[in-house]
């Protein structure tokens, strides 16, 4: 699977890399291998295990957290992903941009939320963010028996490769509403904008941005009859999120952002 993207001259990311079984079947092939490990103990046995090989020169060991370091230029990624860290990792991966593909197994459950495709009963805003950035196929399951001692879970790998070019959006804004209609999927549009914290959230948004441009928030401006406006142009009052194509949220954040409401904090 990774062996089919080793090409001479590749250099790899690769997190938690443990003991270093992957990491010296990268090295065997690729220009240079630069490990994210957080443990000083598997840092230790890295050094240990290639110091003194013909590998040890390729090997760049970056000792720390993976979401608080900075990521170089690299080609490809690789990394089996604990949950608690799955969804920074993913989107601090693809705002960095500079990669080509990533080879990434997660917890099944995780990764077929980043493959669901609307209507899917695991779509959700991970699903759309994902998608808007990259393109993501589901590679193989890996039963838990394959590990030991076995997790309690299933695992499945997938390949995510970057858009390029990358969509020309806004991703902060695209976020900010994707994060009010996915807090509940199966409900309409109409239902979720009408609630109060929502409608507050807009009004709040929308003075800070008259501030911003120093201008005074128009007397005439009603949050209500903003979104009345939207959905009369966007045709979208009825849709429920869990259905919508990454074209329809963009419709819809248009639709706000030219009525001058943004998603931004």
């Amino acid at each position: 699977m990774v062996g089919a993207t080793v090409a001479i001259g590749t250099e790899f990311s690769e997190i938690g890399p443990g003991t270093g079984n992957l990491t010296a079947k990268l090295l065997e092939k690729a220009k240079k291998v630069i490990a994210f490990e957080i443990d000083p103990r598997m840092v230790a046995e890295l050094r240990k295990r290639f110091m003194g090989t013909p590998y040890f020169s390729k090997l760049e060991i970056v000792v720390g957290d993976c979401i608080k370091s900075d990521f170089p230029e690299f080609d490809v990624c690789v990394a089996n992903m604990p949950y608690q860290i799955s969804s920074p990792f993913v989107f601090k991966l693809l705002l960095h941009r500079k990669f080509r593909c990533a080879i990434l197994m997660f917890q099944k459950e995780f990764a077929d939320r980043l493959v669901a495709k609307p209507g899917d009963k695991l779509y959700c805003r991970l699903s759309a963010n994902t998608q808007l950035m990259s393109r993501v196929n589901h590679v193989l399951k890996v039963g838990k028996n394959n590990f030991k001692p076995p997790p309690k879970v299933d695992s499945s790998v997938v390949r995510i490769e970057p858009m390029n070019p990358m969509p020309n959006i806004n991703f902060m804004e695209w976020d900010g509403l994707t994060r009010i209609v996915f807090t509940r999927k199966n409900k309409t549009l109409a239902a979720i904008f009408k609630s109060k914290s929502v409608q507050e959230l807009l009004t709040k948004n929308f003075n800070i941005l008259c501030s911003l441009k120093n201008q005074p928030v128009p007397p005439e401006f009603d949050v209500k009859t903003v979104l009345a406006e939207v959905f009369n142009e966007t045709e979208m009052s009825e849709t429920r999120s869990r259905t919508m194509s990454n074209d329809e949220i963009l419709k819809l954040l248009n639709s706000f952002n030219s009525r001058g409401i943004h998603f931004s904090s």
